[in-house]
């Protein structure tokens, strides 16, 4: 749960800029983790699923500031 909290802290410093890069390589891994358990099983598959979640909690964090923006 620690894990989360900081993850989601560290993300209020972070411009729309940075957040929209580090979404685009978050995706990219996460290909490329799918494809290479397609291939073989990953030792933990359950990296996948909190990769998605983290680029979930990103996009998020990303349409939070572009709304805040829009209200300005």
């Amino acid at each position: 749960m620690s894990k989360r909290i900081d993850f989601l802290k560290t993300l209020n410093d972070i411009s729309e800029a940075d957040l929209k890069a580090r979404i685009q390589e978050d995706e990219l891994r996460l290909k490329k983790l799918e494809f290479a358990h397609a291939i073989s099983p990953l030792e933990n598959p359950m990296s996948i699923r909190s990769l998605r979640k983290d680029v979930a909690r990103l996009k998020t964090e990303l349409n939070k500031k572009h709304q805040a923006n829009l209200t300005k």
